[in-house]
């Protein structure tokens, strides 16, 4: 059932204006977040002789009573709205209900009939929307030396909004691509991408924040500091110096061993063919 009917079915009847002219003081539209609980809540503000209040849920086929109040028989819920509903404030002259663990069932518009005699009812019109939104999950991964993606994705019902800002030295980079991705469910995940550079040169502050419809935004903030790429970068630099070194020490080692092995040859060589002067004196 699509709100949007449900109001224009309400404007054909006139029964927005008639809830006006009935002087009943209502919020007209209240957003709840799935789960949540919700009041809902009209007042006649000029001193009628009411007899009964009545509350109803708009359908397309018709309305459907909610709940009642009498002086002489109280507090009533119908059937099917039980442990749902609860009347809050019974009074003839102003009347609230509660409704509990709100789904997306209970989305639509509501009328408080403050029925009088003689003058008849009186009647406000209330409508509720009902919303779902996740926490954002935000995602920072390099793509390459120079470049970092950063990601935010959020669900909600109906789409959310993805606001991905990346603060660096004062100067704010908004998200440069959006994809939403409809679930079974009924539910939107939108992610808001961006592709950012040089991020190891200065510390860079990441933040998401997702709305659906004017309820609160919910956000998340990371910081990616400098001294992290920098010490990385540190790394590879002691890595690759460290290489060059082993090799060449490995061909310093090389020329020595070398060295001494020729000098060690030689210095055989020179005793196999020298002469003794003990052994040429005997000989004379």
């Amino acid at each position: 059932m699509a709100l949007s009917a449900l109001l224009h079915l309400l404007s054909a009847f006139g029964l927005f204006q008639k809830g006006l002219t009935a002087l009943i003081q209502t919020e007209q539209d209240v957003i709840a977040a799935v789960g949540d609980e919700v009041r809902l809540s009209c007042q006649l503000l000029q001193s009628k002789d009411v007899v009964q209040v009545t509350w109803q849920k708009v359908l397309p086929e018709g309305v459907k009573n909610v709940a009642t109040y009498t002086r002489r028989f109280g507090k009533r819920v119908m059937s099917g709205f039980q442990g749902k509903v609860e009347v809050e404030s019974a009074g003839l002259q102003n009347s609230s209900i509660i409704m509990r663990n709100v789904t997306d069932q209970d989305e639509g518009c509501y009328r408080c009939l403050f029925n009088t005699f003689p003058e008849g009812a009186f009647t406000g019109i209330i409508c509720l929307r009902v919303y779902e939104l996740h926490e954002p999950v935000l995602h920072v991964r390099e793509s390459g030396s120079e470049e970092t993606v950063v990601s935010c994705s959020a669900t909600g019902r109906p789409a959310p909004t993805v606001t991905l800002t990346v603060l660096r030295d004062n100067v704010h980079f908004p998200g440069n691509s959006s994809v939403s991705v409809n679930n079974t469910n009924g539910t939107v995940t939108v992610t808001s991408t961006a592709v950012l550079t040089h991020l190891h040169h200065m510390d860079t502050e990441v933040r998401c924040a997702v709305r659906v419809l004017s309820a609160p935004q919910k956000e998340e903030v990371r910081m990616i500091p400098a001294e992290v790429k920098q010490s990385a970068e540190g790394y590879s630099w002691i890595i690759i110096l460290l290489m060059v070194f082993s090799v060449e020490a490995l061909c310093c080692g090389s020329v020595i061993i070398t060295v001494l092995q020729e000098q060690k040859l030689r210095n055989r060589s020179s005793l196999r063919g020298g002469h003794d002067p003990a052994k040429t004196k005997w000989k004379h």
